[in-house]
């Protein structure tokens, strides 16, 4: 019974999610209704304790990140620079390679260290610009974008700095470059296989006499400006964010130290705030990055961005309030759903699986399909069952570091179900619906998930790490 309660309450988020209902309204409903049939007395405990304090902590976290990176894409589209940038990719690569160059895009700022979330915001004037010259249908921007930042970059390439890469090193060990060959197969796979069924979609799609569409939402505004900015002018900015982020990702814990400390008060004796630099250091590092890009694009388009800044900017800051709040509500959802009974039964049962490296593989995107979080679901898979994934891999003679990048992929599989925080955000942004978009971004995840097989059969085959 505690399993179908937890079976049910995500079944329902993810219907409502699609059938376009508000998260935000729905995800404490589905949380506090699995909590109302475990244990009644604890819905109002569990709705302050925990929905709210993971809503509110993951707010304090990431808001400014969604604001400054929903500011920094609406000043790219009012600049023109989107647009310069399409005219050049267009005449550089084709019309027919619109996807190929959207998930370049993608996949060099999502490598280069830039949120995942920033990348929804910045990239979306750049392929609705370049799918509307292209005539291709707008729907196919979600899945595209998808497979550019949500994929091969977040967990399969080595070396990636996103958060889904370094959480098994210290379970594991390991460093960010684990299983260098696998990952590399795993992400060249993902690619290939990506990009030929969005090419198939492409090619229906133009067969059916299916264009752009009209009657859209959450278009990008037509630029105002006289002449458009040269294309390496266009794309200094997004060059700057992806460099900056990098490079203040090494010098602010330098800067700062393991804890910075400050009085908050001039008058009084108010305890001094005491940070943990190193749980920061990433966020301040894009919120950063972000600022110089932003200002990046003001000094090379100050006249036509001052144009529409005032009405640009309200919208901007609405669309990162609703992605936020979204975002934050499946956080809550996740929390809750992890802390009852029947997500334990869902946690022992998948450790009945044999094989070591499917169990760690099944496990972590099961878990990171119900919590709709590909990094919360693999903490906490790997914080309950390291230690037995650890003791079945020695016992195997399975590397370390196979075990790391076999997590890492798996955790970014199945947690782009339909109430996933980012798959809600990349749909709120592109102002398309899950009934629209969504079938193109569960295609992706299926490709996804059979890649972490793939890798793991590439190593049972050849013991290459």
């Amino acid at each position: 019974m505690a399993f179908l309660i937890v079976l049910a309450a995500l079944c329902f988020l993810m219907f409502v999610a699609y059938r376009g209902y508000s998260v935000i309204l729905f995800a404490p409903v589905a949380a506090l209704g699995a909590v109302l049939l475990t244990d009644p007395s604890m819905v109002a405990p569990m709705f302050t304790g925990l929905f709210m304090d993971k809503m509110v902590g993951f707010l304090k976290l990431y808001f400014p990140v969604f604001l400054l990176g929903a500011i920094f894409g609406k000043l790219i589209e009012l600049s023109g620079f989107s647009k310069s940038i399409v005219t050049a990719t267009i005449g550089l690569f084709g019309a027919q390679r619109a996807m190929l160059s959207i998930v370049v895009v993608c996949a060099l700022l999502t490598y280069g260290g830039v949120s995942l979330f920033v990348v929804v915001f910045a990239v979306y004037p750049f392929a609705a610009e370049l799918f509307r010259q292209s005539d291709i249908p707008k729907r196919l921007i979600p899945g595209t974008i998808a497979l550019g930042a949500f994929t091969f970059t977040m967990d399969a390439l080595p070396g990636t700095p996103q958060i889904q890469n370094i959480i098994p090193t210290t379970f594991f060990g390991t460093n960010t470059w684990a299983a260098p060959v696998l990952g590399t197969i795993g992400g060249i796979f993902i690619l290939v296989v990506g990009l030929a069924y969005l090419d198939w979609r492409r090619r229906t799609a133009r067969a059916n006499g299916e264009g752009y569409g009209t009657s859209l939402v959450n278009e990008p505004a037509a630029f105002s400006g006289q002449t458009l900015a040269h294309p390496l002018i266009a794309i200094a900015p997004l060059v700057l964010v992806g460099v900056a982020n990098k490079v203040l990702t090494s010098v602010i814990p330098r800067f700062y130290g393991e804890n910075h400390s400050f009085d908050p008060a001039v008058i009084g004796s108010a305890a001094p705030v005491v940070q943990e630099v190193a749980k920061f250091a990433a966020i301040w590092a894009v919120l950063g990055a972000l600022l110089i890009g932003i200002a990046t694009v003001l000094v090379f388009a100050w006249k036509p961005v001052m144009t529409s800044f005032a009405e640009g900017t309200k919208s901007a800051i609405g669309g990162a309030l609703l992605a936020a709040m979204n975002t934050a509500s499946e956080y809550g959802f996740g929390a809750v759903i992890a802390a009852l009974p029947g997500f334990l039964v869902v946690a022992n049962a998948l450790g009945a699986i044999p094989n070591p490296l499917v169990n760690q593989a099944v496990t972590v995107t099961a878990l990171a399909g119900i919590t709709g979080s590909a990094s919360g679901g693999m903490s906490i898979a790997l914080a309950a069952m390291a230690e037995t994934f650890i003791a079945n891999a020695n016992a195997a003679g399975i590397p370390m570091e196979v075990l790391h990048r076999v997590a890492s992929m798996a955790s970014g599989g199945m947690d782009t179900l339909p109430h996933n925080g980012a798959v809600i955000t990349l749909l709120a942004v592109t102002g398309l619906t899950h009934r629209q978009a969504y079938k193109d971004i569960f295609a992706i995840t299926v490709i996804k998930t059979i890649a972490v097989f793939a890798v793991i059969g590439v190593f049972y085959a050849t013991g290459w790490v």
